[in-house]
């Protein structure tokens, strides 16, 4: 049942309660399960080794010391989890830092349905393959 490209685990790290939560609308009308929604780094590493996401939404601003792509650095250690990072800045520095964790997308804010769409397809296309 969980090997169709629907019905997959999404954990979602964001740490505007907005767009976390037109995330969360989105992932669910895209036929997904958010099975968390954190807003710090260390809470992102945390529930992804616990959960077990197919998939991490990573916002790269969090609101603790940890930003999410050193977040995904220790997920790394462990895990090869998914993950498209989404972000409201696409300066050059955060963009090298990322390629380094292996990402599958990265979303500039505002995101749009279309491109969140695209994106998660292209992850678990990946996946299957």
């Amino acid at each position: 049942m969980g090997d169709s490209v629907t019905d997959k685990k999404v954990l979602i790290v964001e740490d505007d309660m907005i767009i976390s939560m037109v995330l969360e609308r989105m992932i669910k009308k895209l036929g997904h399960e958010v099975v968390k929604k954190v807003i710090a780094g260390q809470d992102a590493i945390d529930s992804a080794f616990e959960l077990e996401p197919d998939l991490i939404l990573m916002d790269i601003q969090l609101k603790d010391n940890i930003d999410g792509i050193t977040a995904m650095q220790k997920i790394r250690e462990k895990s090869d989890v998914l993950v498209i990072y989404i972000t409201g800045n696409s300066d050059q520095y955060s963009l090298e830092r990322a390629k380094k964790t292996d990402y599958v997308d990265y979303l500039v804010k505002p995101i749009q349905m279309s491109h969140l769409k695209k994106s998660i397809s292209k992850a678990f296309a990946e996946q299957i393959s």
